[in-house]
C-alpha cells in the first residue's frame, strides 16, 4: 500500500499524470452540497484549455462544451460534483458542536470518525463522538448509537473558545481522509490475473462522474477526435440532497440525450445477496437498467451495450431498487430527455473512505469517448422514434 499516485496507470490508457494529479486533487478538496465552489472552481481551471465555452446557471451547476458540429444534437454528460457531508447546527456551552447530514449518511459509520470543520477563519480538526461505553447502562451499550446523540469535538472547553475558533451555524463539514493507492496481484478462478491498482478515498461519488465527464473533452481536444454532436460535460450541484442541480440543469442546457455519470454501488462485500447489488469491483463499467427513480431510454441502453461488446469494453448491467440519480429528474425535464445512468462501481460510498478499481475508471472512458462519436443527429433521433 503506498500513498498518492504510486503504482497508477497500469490498466489506464485514455489518461496521463495530469490527468490522474488532478482526479486525486478533485476528490480531496472539499464540496458537500452547497459549497462546491472549490471543486467547480478547480474543474474549471483545468477543463476550460479543452472546450469551447464554459458557463454556469444560477444555482451553482458548471457546464463545459465542446462544439464538434454545430448543427449537431446536444449530448449531456451530467456528473454530479458534491459529496456527502454534514452541517453545524449548534454549539453547546461545553463546547462540542451539533451537525446535521448533507446527504444520505448510515449512522454505524460516523462514529469515530475524523472530520474537517470549514470556518470562515480555515478549516478545523474534528472528531465525530459520544458518551464513552464505560458510563453507559449494560442494555444502552449494546444499542446502535444514533446520530442525534453523537456531537463533533474541536478541542475546545467552552462556546466561547469554539466560536473563537470561527465555528457558526451553517459551517460545513466534510469527512477528513485521504487519496491513495495499492497495487495488488488480481487472480480469477484460481489464475493470476494480472496487476490492478485500486484507490482508496473520499468523495468517488460523485467526483468519478465529474472527473469522467471533463476527461472526456480532455480526451478528445488532445486526440483530435471527432464527434457529430455538441458535447456538453455538467458538474451538476446539490444531487446528495435531492437531485437539486439536476432540476435546472437541462434547462441550462437543452440536451437532445444524456449520459449520466455516476458511481455503483459495488455489491461485492459481504452481506449483499449478488441479487441486491449485481456490480462488482473490477469488472467493468455499470450500466444501469433502472433505478428508483429511473428506467433509461431503451434503443439508447441498447446502443450503449452494443458498444461495449463491439469494442470489448468490460461492462456489466446493474439496478438499483431504492436511490438513483440525476437523471431522475433529467429524462423528465422539458418534453423528456432520452437519458441513460452509468457508474464506475465502487465499495462503501457515503462513508469516509471508498474504495474503485481503475481499470472500471478506464473502462468507463472508454465508453464515453465511443458515444461521443456515435450520437450524430440520425442516431439521437431514432432513439425516441416510433
Amino acid at each position: 500500500m503506498n500513498t498518492g499516485l504510486a503504482g497508477i496507470g497500469v490498466q489506464v490508457t485514455f489518461m496521463d499524470k495530469d490527468s490522474w494529479k488532478f482526479l486525486q486533487e478533485l476528490c480531496d478538496i472539499p464540496g458537500p452540497p452547497g459549497f462546491e465552489a472549490a471543486a467547480t472552481r478547480l474543474m474549471k481551471d483545468y477543463a476550460e484549455g479543452y472546450c469551447d465555452r464554459v458557463f454556469t446557471d444560477k444555482l451553482g451547476n458548471t457546464m463545459f462544451e465542446k462544439v464538434g458540429q454545430k448543427d449537431g444534437p446536444i449530448v449531456l454528460l451530467a456528473g454530479h460534483i458534491d459529496e456527502c457531508g454534514f452541517i453545524i447546527t449548534g454549539v453547546n456551552p461545553q463546547g462540542y458542536l451539533a451537525f446535521s447530514q448533507l446527504g444520505g449518511w448510515f449512522d454505524q459509520v460516523l462514529l469515530g470518525q475524523r472530520v474537517l470543520v470549514h470556518t470562515r477563519k480555515g478549516a478545523l480538526n474534528g472528531v465525530i463522538a459520544c458518551k464513552p461505553p464505560h458510563l453507559m447502562e449494560p442494555e444502552e451499550a449494546k444499542k446502535v448509537v444514533t446520530k442525534d446523540k453523537m456531537f463533533i469535538d474541536i478541542g475546545a472547553s467552552n462556546k466561547d473558545e469554539a466560536q473563537a475558533m470561527g465555528v457558526r451555524l451553517g459551517d460545513a463539514v466534510t469527512p477528513d481522509s485521504k487519496f491513495f493507492t495499492m497495487e495488488k496481484q488480481a487472480y480469477k478462478d484460481g489464475k493470476p490475473a494480472g496487476k490492478r491498482t485500486i484507490v482508496f478515498g473520499r468523495a468517488f461519488d460523485n467526483r468519478l462522474g465529474a472527473f469522467a465527464s471533463v476527461e472526456l473533452l480532455k480526451a478528445l481536444r488532445k486526440g483530435k477526435v471527432k464527434h457529430p454532436n455538441r458535447l456538453i460535460a455538467a458538474a451538476t450541484v446539490q444531487e446528495e440532497v435531492g437531485l437539486r442541480g439536476a432540476r435546472t440543469v437541462a434547462a441550462s442546457t437543452n440536451p437532445d440525450v444524456a449520459i449520466v455519470l455516476d458511481v455503483d454501488i459495488a455489491g461485492d462485500i459481504p452481506g449483499i445477496d449478488p441479487l441486491q447489488a449485481p456490480a462488482r469491483m473490477g469488472e467493468g463499467i455499470s450500466i444501469t437498467v433502472f433505478d428508483g427513480n429511473m428506467i433509461p431510454n431503451q434503443p439508447l441502453k441498447e446502443l450503449v451495450i452494443s458498444i461495449c461488446e463491439k469494442k470489448k469494453i468490460p461492462h456489466q448491467l446493474a439496478y438499483v431498487i431504492r436511490g438513483g440519480t440525476d437523471g431522475g429528474l433529467i429524462h423528465t425535464s422539458l418534453t423528456g430527455v432520452p437519458t441513460i445512468a452509468i457508474g464506475v462501481p465502487t465499495r462503501h460510498i457515503h462513508s469516509h473512505v471508498g474504495l474503485f478499481d481503475t481499470a472500471d475508471l478506464d473502462a468507463c472512458m472508454k465508453l464515453v469517448i465511443e458515444l461521443a462519436k456515435a450520437l450524430d443527429r440520425k442516431t439521437v433521433d431514432s432513439l425516441t422514434a416510433i
